[in-house]
């Protein structure tokens, strides 16, 4: 068993792969496996690929055709060997002390999780969305989704997990849809036993403008409405009580050629009922 499996799912990024490769072949952390789920590029990503598993017996690669990142992953997840397990997309890298750093900080805590700052470049602009200034130790619910924002940002690729938390919840990816992570990350924190912030090292999530992140397709805003419903079902049927934080799913959404005329948003809490989408015009507990 290794230390910690790296999966990366690859689709049409060969402006950016060499870049990611270079950052995990080149970790200080050098009991890891790099397992690379070619997701039916059509670019030169498949030819950098065995270019770089002929640089480094590390590199595993998985040939599937195109299923969005979910199906790659689980692909990826399924044939990971190591003790935890860590997220890098194709198009992102991070610092060459990140695995060494988050595996280290895990075992000495005996947390399911590990997670360091993620940092989002694109446009000209650098922004921390998470920044861990300091180790904390969360182990109420309350406070594993406050340290790791997850009503928020609820990213899966700024963290490590240990194999056995997923497989033994059954934390899987869903397939062919947009939005995967947000079930995901929220599985994976509310089963975790414990979770340790590690301060001062990143992962640089670039704002590739042709990722899935930025497209607005019909497909994307469904599926992002499913997701959050999803998460909203998930605490629900777990009879979850937050304090501090709250997470929205729109339950309603009633159009008249296809302008919103009235949506309702609804919480652990309560629900809000917004005309035109935006005018809040009634609010009730549930």
């Amino acid at each position: 068993m290794v230390l910690v499996s790296i999966i990366v799912p690859v689709f049409n990024t060969e402006k950016y792969l060499k870049k990611c490769l270079e950052s995990l072949i080149n970790q200080s952390l050098k009991d890891i496996e790099i397992l690379c789920v070619n997701d039916g590029s059509t670019d030169n990503s498949l030819a950098i690929l065995e270019e770089y598993r002929n640089k480094d017996s590390r590199i595993k690669i998985f040939n599937q055709e195109n299923k969005k990142q979910g199906a790659a992953r689980n692909l990826g997840q399924k044939n990971a060997t190591g003790e935890y397990i860590g997220f890098v997309d194709s198009d992102d890298w991070v610092d060459l002390n990140y695995f060494e750093k988050l595996y280290n900080s895990a075992k000495e805590n005996d947390a399911d999780i590990a997670l360091a700052t993620n940092v989002r470049i694109g446009n000209g602009k650098t922004k921390k969305r998470l920044e861990i200034n300091e180790q904390q130790i969360a182990i109420s619910l309350d406070d594993k989704f406050s340290l790791t924002k997850q009503a928020k940002n609820p990213c899966p690729t700024n963290k490590i997990y240990k194999t056995s938390l997923l497989n033994d919840n059954n934390i899987t990816w869903p397939e062919n849809v947009y939005c995967e992570d947000k079930i995901f990350t929220l599985k994976a924190v509310y089963f975790a036993n414990k979770i340790v912030s590690v301060p001062n090292i990143y992962y640089y999530y670039y704002r590739n403008p042709n990722s899935t992140v930025n497209t607005c397709s019909k497909k994307h805003t469904i599926d992002k409405l499913t997701a959050n419903m999803e998460v909203l079902d998930f605490l629900k049927s777990h009879n979850v009580k937050l304090e501090n934080n709250d997470f929205w799913a729109v339950s309603r959404n009633i159009k008249i050629l296809n302008l919103p005329i009235l949506t309702v948003k609804q919480s652990l809490k309560c629900e809000k009922f917004l005309l035109f989408g935006y005018l809040p015009i009634f609010v009730r507990n549930v």
